[in-house]
């Protein structure tokens, strides 16, 4: 079975070597493409459609963390990033976002390449969840929809990703840091107040299924059944 894999590494060597050992260890069956920087990757991505991305953070104009943010709008699709960056808040802030795995430079060929395939075998193997639920509220992530009660409920894009991103961590607190870093990215510097403000209107939006959403004082937010 073939599978598209998508290698977005800024460094061409690197590159062309996982190229080459992909498609020499899968025999052909890995339909590599390349991008060496965060905007193609972006485009590609809208463009065409992928099995696996292996994805470096640190990318000339959009980094690594950005692109994962920017696919997990549209797509579930098996992403492992591949970084120099071993502090561990680097890591849980990739899972936060959205990747599948982590591989830390400089790495194993071999070890990536099992990753890889597990991953692809895992999907290939599983009907993809595209749907979150949490009581009586359901997010579809491919089509960017949310419900409650079973009725369709218009929110903005941040609302989404807050609501997501509490539905995933459901029955845990999330402090306004954590949310600030995942729906806005690490490099706003505005108040956290604004989590604040979009939780307001996430409730209003959402009428008795707002309730769900708990504030613990001082500390932040989570949701439960």
């Amino acid at each position: 079975m073939e599978h598209r894999v998508l290698i977005v590494e800024d460094d061409p060597v690197i590159g062309q070597m996982t190229e080459d050992y992909f498609v020499s260890k899968s025999e052909g069956q890995m339909k590599i493409s390349r991008a060496e920087d965060g905007i193609t990757a972006v485009e590609m991505i809208n463009e065409n459609t992928y099995d696996l991305i292996l994805l470096d953070v640190m990318l000339p104009d959009i980094d690594g963390f950005s692109v994962c943010r920017t696919l997990r709008e549209k797509s579930s699709v098996p992403v492992i990033f591949i970084t120099a960056r071993t502090r561990e808040e680097d890591k849980l802030f990739g899972y936060d976002i959205g990747c599948d795995d982590y591989v830390t430079k400089p790495f194993s060929m071999a070890e990536l390449f099992a990753k890889s395939n597990a991953l692809l075998k895992r999907a290939s193997g599983n009907v993809v969840k595209n749907e979150l639920t949490c009581g009586r509220i359901m997010l579809n992530l491919l089509s960017h929809q949310a419900y409650a009660d079973g009725e369709e409920v218009a929110l903005a894009l941040k609302e989404f990703e807050i609501l997501r991103y509490l539905i995933k961590n459901k029955g845990n607190l999330i402090s306004r840091d954590m949310m600030l870093d995942v729906v806005w990215g690490r490099d706003f510097f505005g108040n956290d107040r604004i989590v604040d403000n979009h939780i307001r209107k996430l409730r209003k939006a959402l009428g008795t299924s707002g309730r769900q959403i708990k504030t613990i004082i001082g500390k932040g937010y989570k949701i439960t059944d």
